[in-house]
């Protein structure tokens, strides 16, 4: 009898996961359960689009891993597929002394994850790269890229319905029992509810992961925290002030990486993100307000324990949301030719952070393995241009222990 697969999220991630177990099992009947009525609703089709190289994690982490080799499989992907990818290159840019030292670390960090090419150049090399960029040194990755995920997405479930995938939108999971040798899943859909059977279910739910891992039986922790990231868009005309990918150094005190300039495959050119606490798990604008949801933040001692730590962060990230002027000043110190006129709102994205108990920010992708059941429990950046070696990771897990 063929394997039952239920794959739940319909991002990139879950979407690679469903063609990966075709492409090993053909035999399997896999479905995939999307609760909005498009592939790549939310984080894959809500980021900047940029492929990371693997400059910033730990050496020998899942991220560093995955990542690494992710980004062959995406790159070989997008060749096969046609999709346009383009390495546009990215400098992170060092202001000051104090951010020169740390560019040391992550050059060594990027060297131990095999990124190629990198290397500090001074202020003269940078104005070569970037004329209108200032700083007194920055690290140059020349091989990070930027590609549509959600074109890359809608590819992959091509793949995968092709293979013999039911991809069904508008099919919440909203209830996973385990008995001895199946697992049944409620689902909503605008009809109603209705119950399926599986042999097997990988939950790759992004930012409702933590409430998947529960209905699997699974423990609290770590648990989503949803954070917005709002952009504001360079105007046409001044879409020509950056040529690649523009970041800052990252501070090690706080948990973001802060404001940075990206331009996309569309031609459109990003400046943000901030970071604040979104009022829903889905809430990309100050409006969308989820009470529910707000009291289960207040509920939750790990976010306490996290404010506790980054409150001045905090007011600092909500400062730039609901100042236009604050927010491009952030830019500006890169880029000093930007005036707060080149901008206008641009989108919003979530990013599902995990928090453990202790509530610091889990750090690492997590996989939790529970008999029949898999959840992806975090997996924010750099899971969009992980996801192919994400996919051969947990299907390759799942066979080595069957």
């Amino acid at each position: 009898m063929p394997k039952r697969v239920a794959v739940v999220g319909g991002g990139i991630v879950g979407v690679a996961v469903a063609r990966e177990l075709l492409q090993r099992q053909p035999d399997a009947e896999v479905t995939v359960f999307e609760k909005e009525d498009r592939l790549a609703s939310h984080q894959t089709g809500r980021n900047s689009g940029v492929v990371h190289a693997g400059l910033y994690y730990q050496p020998g982490s899942a991220k560093a891993l995955l990542c690494r080799r992710g980004v062959g499989l995406l790159e070989e992907y997008c060749a096969q597929r046609g999709i346009r990818r383009i390495a546009c290159g990215k400098v992170l840019v060092a202001l000051d002394d104090v951010e020169r030292a740390r560019l040391a670390d992550i050059e060594d960090r990027a060297r131990a994850n095999g990124v190629p090419g990198i290397r500090v150049i001074g202020p003269a090399e940078l104005r070569e790269l970037e004329p209108h960029v200032r700083g007194v040194a920055a690290l140059h990755s020349p091989s990070t890229s930027i590609v549509d995920f959600a074109e890359v997405t809608q590819a992959l479930a091509a793949d995968a319905a092709g293979a013999g995938a039911k991809i069904l939108l508008g099919h919440e999971v909203i209830g996973m029992r385990a008995t001895g040798t199946e697992v049944v899943i409620t689902v909503r859909t605008g009809g109603g509810t209705d119950h399926a059977a599986f042999d097997q279910v990988i939950a790759c739910g992004g930012l409702q992961s933590d409430r998947l891992a529960e209905m699997a039986g699974d423990g609290p922790d770590p648990v989503i925290m949803p954070f917005r990231g709002e952009y504001y868009a360079l105007k046409p005309e001044r879409r020509g002030l950056v040529n690649g990918l523009v970041y800052p150094v990252p501070d090690p005190r706080y948990p973001f990486l802060g404001v940075h300039v990206t331009p996309r495959v569309d031609g459109e050119v990003l400046i943000g993100p901030n970071a604040v606490l979104a009022l829903a798990r889905e809430g990309y604008t100050w409006k969308n307000v989820s009470v529910s949801d707000l009291a289960g933040v207040a509920r939750t001692p790990a976010f306490w324990r996290f404010a506790r730590r980054h409150w001045r962060t905090g007011i600092r990230e909500m400062y730039g949301s609901l100042s236009k002027r604050r927010f491009v000043a952030a830019a500006r110190a890169y880029v000093p030719e930007l005036a707060d006129d080149d901008v206008v709102a641009g989108t919003a994205g979530i990013r599902a952070q995990a928090l453990d108990a202790d509530g610091g920010l889990v750090d690492d992708f997590r996989i939790s393995i529970r008999d029949r059941i898999v959840v992806l429990r975090n997996a924010p950046s750099p899971a969009a241009t992980s996801a192919l070696a994400i996919a051969e990771h947990v299907v390759g897990t799942l066979e080595s222990e069957t």
